[in-house]
């Protein structure tokens, strides 16, 4: 990954290249930030920029992921009472170098192990401290790089915790997790916080616009939806059917949460709606959740007579945009949003997709009619 692959991010980079050619690389650093913000890149064009310094032949081996002084740890789910990285390199690998800014989910999905629990756990860390106690095969630098940190168990936290206090010479360990919320407290005070933020909006444009052969229009309601994640940019502009199929679900649930409360008899539709999102993997369930959130907040500006902001609109099969908008007011928008987040929490834990996409559907038409 070249630092001129990666979108925006212009500061961050500067001050990176910088702390190298001045010699200030801390040996333990926590990029805190998004995958879709380029986390994982900005990781990769670091480590590459520390190998090339040491032998100019190095940078296409980190391209590849193939360098020997270069180490991955990131979370697998356990196989035949083995939860190593290593079992999983080739996959990670893949999935890396066709997609740099993947997230968990998409992880997760590449191994289709939605119903497994993916995690770093000890023995990880057990083998991590077995590589690293010997020499570089280059005689110069061994980095490691932990992928979702936030993803070790308490017994790999404590073990990763004296690696950290104690490193071997010559090792600079590079951690990337979206949040600091679940790294034990020790560990975030013994790194170095390097805080990735949302890619600008003028950056995520350019970047489309040079990449892909899009319009100017879809192009400027890609970025607006994305919120600065690339990786979410790059799904929604490749999705293409499934928008279509995300619209005529979303219709179909406000349609008959609007007729529960006169008929109850809708209750049966509610029922086997939730039941074809559930049969969905549990990536295209979460995304569904997120175009619903962002259809609920899209409605709530156009009630308030934001219609500039108003980048998407749903017109659709008959579909009245400016009538249901009347009914999304602050009277209601937190709890929908609030039952979405929810929901989307609940399929993060495992839990049951009917009975999720079930409870969901019905709150929908307690809440729709709150009047303001």
């Amino acid at each position: 990954m070249n630092w001129e692959n990666i979108a925006g991010q212009e500061n961050l980079k500067k001050l990176l290249r910088e702390s190298i050619a001045e010699n200030r690389v801390s040996h333990a650093q926590l990029f805190l930030g998004k995958e879709g913000y380029g986390t994982f890149p900005m990781v990769l064009a670091y480590a590459k920029e520390i190998f090339s310094r040491e032998n100019e032949h190095a940078a296409s081996k980190v391209e590849h992921l193939n360098h020997l002084d270069l180490h991955f740890c990131f979370p697998v789910f356990t196989d035949n009472k083995n939860s190593l990285s290593k079992n999983k390199f080739e996959e990670f690998r893949e999935m890396v170098l066709a997609s740099p800014y993947a997230n968990y989910d998409d992880w997760t999905a590449f191994l289709e192990s939605e119903n497994k629990q993916l995690f770093i756990s000890a023995d990880e860390i057990d083998d991590q401290n077995q590589k690293f106690a010997l020499k570089s095969f280059e005689g110069g630098t061994k980095i490691l790089i932990v992928w979702r940190a936030d993803k070790m168990n308490i017994a790999a936290a404590n073990k990763f915790l004296k690696f950290l206090e104690e490193p071997p010479a010559k090792t600079l360990i590079l951690l990337t997790a979206e949040t600091a919320n679940d790294i034990l407290p020790t560990i975030l005070s013994r790194t170095q916080i390097v805080e990735v933020p949302r890619i600008s909006d003028e950056d995520l444009e350019a970047y489309l616009k040079k990449n892909h052969s899009v319009s100017d229009d879809k192009i400027r309601e890609i970025v607006h939806e994305a919120q600065g994640d690339l990786n979410e940019a790059l799904k929604i502009l490749n999705s293409g059917h499934k928008s279509d199929e995300f619209e005529k679900l979303f219709v179909q649930w406000v349609r008959d949460a609007f007729m529960v409360k006169k008929k109850p008899q809708f209750l049966k539709s509610i029922i086997f709606w939730a039941r074809e999102i559930a049969g969905w993997n549990r990536e295209k369930q979460k995304n569904f959740l997120n175009y619903c959130s962002e259809i609920f907040r899209l409605a709530l500006l156009q009630n308030y007579q934001s219609e500039n902001l108003v980048y998407k609109k749903i017109n659709a099969d008959g579909f009245n945009w400016a009538g249901f908008s009347k009914y999304i007011s602050g009277a209601n928008i937190e709890s929908i949003l609030e039952e979405i987040s929810t929901a989307d929490l609940h399929l993060t834990r495992n839990g049951n997709p009917k009975i999720v996409w079930t409870d969901l559907g019905i709150k929908l038409s307690r809440y729709i009619h709150k009047n303001s």
